[in-house]
């Protein structure tokens, strides 16, 4: 590679060479590096001074002032005076710039245990074919009333809602709004002002749960009886203009498809006077999906009122990004590298890469902008919610980026800065009072899960995956203590599914697997050492069932000196499949497979019971 091409590469971040999972260096094909050089053009302007600080750091600007965000004038010689933490105005000369203060470090989380729940899984038989809102509240009241501290929610984010319904909830339309799908029918009050005529009629729409969540069915059945409840529309003008850009893609998206990149070429831009001209035609559709959204985050707010009196509260999952098509990706098209995709490299679980199909954000603009396109996003997840899971945390500091056309293991990490990125989530989440979980699972470097510990985020220790050098399994003592405890995740085997080899006679039949026997050599050495560790720490007995092996698997974490233990209703309720098959979109049901169990069922579940008490006594 010449020396002009490996200086642009330098200035924008994207990697020449690389560390995989094995710890051996990788070296980028040139023509990949030359693909994502592509997307980003010219090197950046770099700043003179750095728009997010820690609060208390000496960064020299020169002679200005700042302007705080809540009033007042701070002038300034030399390095910058300790601020307050905040958005505020840094003016040195002719110059403007955002200028965030952000905190040294989140507090410690005082022990507890808590919840990892799917909500598309929960139901109940007033449910219409999917989880809604009010499973969740309901769920969550009766965590609560069993002292658990939290509830991690998986994403519910807004998804795109044409036909066919995208069923992943990481891969949203939008990050910074509300998925209506989720939304209780009966909760609404439309529902209760009607009549008991239309009340009947609207009930009767209810469609039915079946082995496998037909997301088209519920949002047909969901539509059909908005229409008939009249609601009473909000006036676009009172509108925000992110909510207002928000649906008016959503209604533009019913008349010309789910994906911006499809439509009319002076639809394409929020900003194109077209796009005015079309949302005047279309004001009652674009009324409707505000609506939607006004009577979504009214429901997010009960459930988040349910979990007054628990320790964290309601976590809410964010996915690393969105799809490129949607409502995000056409708003914020000036801030995403939108011909990209990010996923990860080939590694143990998955041999061949894998391609989330997600545009990344640039690092160039969010430092133009002064990162607070990512800070919007941040601040609408915790706007309903007491805590924050980051998935991929490792993608503050970079991102696996593949070329168009590229096959995923055909790609390269493009770096952000981790330092202003980590700065501005420990801020929204100072202001929210909130809990950061960092998902740092897979090929992490370890300055990422250092600086996070630095920080006050806690970590993801699954106990798949803790071991030592030699492979082993660690025991309980030598898990992290500033780290959220669960025994998997919705990407990796359940606990019944790891015990019966589920996960490698799956990928065996669809073709994911490059040696199957050899991974079931490798599953079943795993699971002899989990049973291992299980004896080692006296908690099962020799030849136990699979029913005791569970329990007394959260019997091995409640033992861990882990901040916050996560229990997952997959793994109790002996669910053999797991939620989600990295690798696949329709070859596996995917997002699709509700428990076996009502709400009411899970809690009193036997399993549950049993789990719970170890977890409360510990």
């Amino acid at each position: 590679m010449d020396d002009r091409l490996a200086g642009l590469a330098a200035a924008h971040g994207v990697a020449l060479e690389y560390e995989n999972g094995e710890r051996q260096r990788v070296v980028v094909d040139p023509a990949v590096v030359r693909a994502i050089l592509d997307e980003l053009g010219d090197p950046p302007v770099r700043a003179a001074v750095p728009s997010v600080v820690r609060q208390g750091a000496r960064v020299e600007v020169g002679k200005g002032e700042v302007e705080l965000e809540f009033g007042g004038i701070v002038l300034v010689d030399g390095a910058l005076p300790d601020l307050p933490l905040g958005w505020h105005r840094l003016r040195v000369g002719n110059q403007e710039t955002s200028l965030a203060v952000t905190p040294d470090r989140l507090p410690d989380l005082e022990r507890t245990w808590g919840w990892m729940v799917q909500l598309y899984a929960l139901h109940s038989p007033d449910s219409w074919g999917i989880g809604d809102y009010r499973d969740l509240r309901d769920f969550v009241t009766k965590a609560s009333a069993d002292e658990a501290g939290a509830v991690l929610v998986s994403p519910v984010a807004a998804g795109a809602l044409t036909s066919p319904v995208r069923k992943s909830p990481y891969s949203p339309s939008s990050r910074r709004f509300l998925n209506p799908l989720h939304l209780s029918v009966l909760d609404i009050p439309e529902f209760a002002a009607a009549d008991e005529a239309t009340r009947a009629s609207v009930r009767a729409l209810q469609p039915k749960l079946g082995e496998q969540i037909d997301h088209d069915a519920v949002w047909a059945a969901k539509t059909a009886a908005f229409a008939q409840l009249d609601p009473r529309l909000p006036d676009l003008s009172a509108l925000s203009p992110d909510l207002l850009d928000f649906a008016t893609f959503s209604a533009l998206a019913e008349r010309h498809g789910p994906d911006w990149r499809t439509w009319p070429t002076e639809l394409r831009h929020p900003a194109n006077t077209a796009v005015v001209a079309a949302r005047a035609e279309l004001a009652d559709r674009v009324a409707f999906h505000a609506w939607l959204q006004q009577r979504s985050a009214a429901q997010l707010d009960a459930v988040r009122s349910a979990a007054t009196g628990m320790r964290v509260g309601v976590i809410h999952d964010l996915p690393v990004g969105v799809d490129p098509g949607g409502a995000d990706g056409w708003s914020l098209q000036d801030v995403l590298a939108s011909r990209v995709t990010v996923g990860a490299p080939p590694d143990a679980f998955s041999p061949l890469g894998q391609d989330w199909v997600l545009p990344p954000l640039r690092p160039d603009k969010l430092a133009e902008q002064g990162y607070q396109p990512f800070r919007d996003m941040i601040r609408a997840v915790l706007t309903h919610g007491d805590g924050i899971r980051v998935d991929h945390v490792a993608g503050l500091w970079r991102l696996w980026w593949i070329p168009p056309g590229e096959s995923p293991d055909r790609g390269t990490y493009v770096h952000y800065d981790g330092e202003a990125m980590l700065g501005v989530l420990a801020l929204e989440a100072h202001r929210a009072n909130a809990l950061v979980i960092g998902e740092d699972l897979g090929t992490v470097p370890e300055y990422v899960t250092r600086q996070l510990q630095e920080r006050g985020v806690l970590s993801c220790a699954v106990a798949w995956f803790q071991r030592d050098r030699d492979n082993r399994q660690l025991p309980a003592d030598r898990y992290p203590k500033q780290a959220a405890a669960s025994i998997s995740t919705h990407d990796l085997p359940t606990a019944t599914g790891f015990l019966a080899g589920e996960h490698v006679r799956v990928r065996t039949e669809l073709g994911l697997l490059k040696d199957p026997e050899a991974e079931r050599e490798i599953a079943a050495a795993e699971r002899a050492d989990v049973l291992r560790v299980l004896a080692d720490e006296h908690l099962v007995g020799p030849d136990p069932t699979v029913a005791e092996t569970v329990l007394a698997l959260h019997r091995f974490i409640a033992k861990t000196p882990c901040a916050l233990v996560f229990a997952a209703p997959h793994d109790l309720v002996g669910e053999l499949r797991q939620p989600n098959l990295p690798g696949t979109v329709d070859q596996y049901p995917n997002w699709r497979l509700p428990l076996p169990v009502t709400v009411d069922e899970l809690v009193a579940h036997p399993a549950v019971r049993a789990a719970v008490a170890e977890l409360r006594a510990r």
